[in-house]
């Protein structure tokens, strides 16, 4: 009986016209980025697992797709270690497919450091995998767009990415909001409530805020520890309402004692003022609840979300002071953002947004009737070619003429060209808009100029 084929759950296959309308997202941030002067690399889709590891909180490493080493991968394993999960990992995966872009990146410019001119800005467009719960929205298998500058503290790159998530989505014609807050803040927030050694127990609870509510939040920051009077502390400071500027006010009183927290919010103050000064047409709002609970973020964070349709953030992104240092390169402050592709694609395809031109194949497909009139369709198409119009010619001259316009009909080819014996003679094609019907006699010399005309 043969086997019934299938894919792994939470990856897909993608058409013709899916795989058409993807790379028009890929596309288009690939000009934005090269606008903003970032320049392209890639990495492995494997990388060592002492790479990964440790970088993502214990709950993201627990969505690592471990590796297994090749051959006898269990050779030399004791019965002890077989018991052990963490032990047998270790022995028997020594490798792991990267669960981002960042942590890569970070390993690659430790690696070419003497290569590299910084500060280094660099764009990636790869896929990543994570081990997790396949749902709507949510992939094991999915592609991020990420540009990141590394070597510069200065916040006119929190800045220019801000201004890179402008022009992505105004380009793919997705109204989004951007959420910002800072990892200082929260730093400081973590002060105030007693436990500044706690920082990454909370910001994980706080992170679910949008997703779980207020009281499912606080159960769980008294799960792990948190002292119902902290958790009180904490309530208020999420409520905060009002205006950016009511909200940072409120916020300064609140951390007065935290050194780390006061010099977050002036960092927050510096870069609403400068999206403010340059005019950003952005929807910007500053979020509390906002953590980004990836343990390696230290300064601002950023989220998007799409503002007409229901899914989570669809592009993210962060400062980093030391990624770099767990490789032996301390001091080299980054940030940068991530383009969630495949989020974007169901937003846009959700919404209707992708234009006709994303899609745009074979502009034109000439019939084949074989001999003389073959040769000449097929000098035709070399000229269409050449003028940069997409055409293809049916390849079985045997065929019946209907078959060969259901083809076209089912490749959904807006124009079949006939060229005939009395097309021949007369010098002319016969051009069909599969569309209306409509049918117009073109001469040879002006069969470019016509689809090129129909093109743009």
């Amino acid at each position: 009986m043969a086997q019934k084929p299938s894919i792994p759950k939470g990856t897909r296959d993608f058409s013709q016209g899916q795989t058409a309308r993807r790379n028009y997202i890929f596309d288009t941030c690939r000009e934005v980025f090269r606008l903003f002067g970032y320049a392209p690399i890639e990495t492995p889709a494997m990388e060592n697992l002492a790479t990964l590891m440790g970088k993502y909180g214990e709950e993201g490493d627990k969505l690592l797709f471990k590796i297994l080493n090749s051959g006898d991968f269990a050779a030399g394993v004791s019965p002890s270690e077989l018991e052990n999960q963490a032990t047998l990992a270790a022995r028997i995966c020594e490798k792991g497919l990267r669960y981002d872009l960042t942590v890569p990146f970070a390993r690659y410019v430790v690696q070419h450091q003497n290569d590299i001119a910084f500060p280094f800005k660099r764009s990636q467009i790869q896929p990543v995998w994570r081990a997790d719960r396949p749902q709507k929205g949510r992939y094991r298998e999915f592609y991020q767009c990420d540009v990141d500058v590394i070597g510069s503290r200065s916040l006119t790159n929190e800045l220019e990415l801000i201004q890179i998530v402008e022009a992505v989505f105004g380009r793919l014609g997705v109204g989004v909001v951007l959420k910002l807050n800072n990892r200082k803040i929260l730093a400081g927030i973590a002060e105030v409530m007693g436990y500044p050694d706690r920082l990454i127990d909370i910001t994980v609870a706080i992170d679910k805020l949008e997703k779980i509510g207020i009281e499912v939040v606080k159960a769980e920051l008294l799960e792990r520890g948190i002292s119902s009077e902290a958790v009180a502390r904490l309530e208020p400071i999420l409520a905060l309402a009002g205006s950016t500027d009511e909200k940072l006010i409120a916020l300064g009183e609140v951390l007065a004692g935290s050194e780390i927290g006061l010099l977050g919010i002036e960092e927050m103050r510096r870069i609403f003022k400068m999206v403010n000064d340059l005019g950003v047409g952005l929807d910007i709002e500053l979020d509390l609840s906002l953590a980004r609970g990836l343990n390696y973020y230290t300064g601002t964070i950023f989220e998007v979300k799409a503002r007409d349709f229901a899914i989570g953030s669809i592009c993210g992104g962060g400062r980093y002071d030391d990624l770099t240092g767990i490789f032996g390169m301390p001091g080299m402050s980054g940030v940068g953002i991530s383009f969630g592709a495949d989020r974007i694609y169901d937003v846009m395809d959700g919404l209707g947004l992708f234009p006709e031109e994303a899609v745009a194949g074979t502009k034109a497909m000439f019939l084949n009737f074989g001999g003389t009139e073959e040769i000449t369709s097929l000098r035709l198409l070399a000229e269409l070619r050449a003028a940069g119009i997409p055409a293809e010619i049916y390849p079985d001259a045997t065929a019946k003429m209907k078959k060969q316009m259901d083809y076209a009909n089912r490749r959904e080819i807006p124009y079949v060209t006939i060229v005939g014996e009395e097309e021949l003679a007369r010098g002319e094609a016969t051009v069909k808009d599969m569309n209306s019907g409509e049918q117009r006699h073109v001469k040879f010399t002006k069969l470019a100029d016509v689809f090129a005309f129909r093109a743009e």
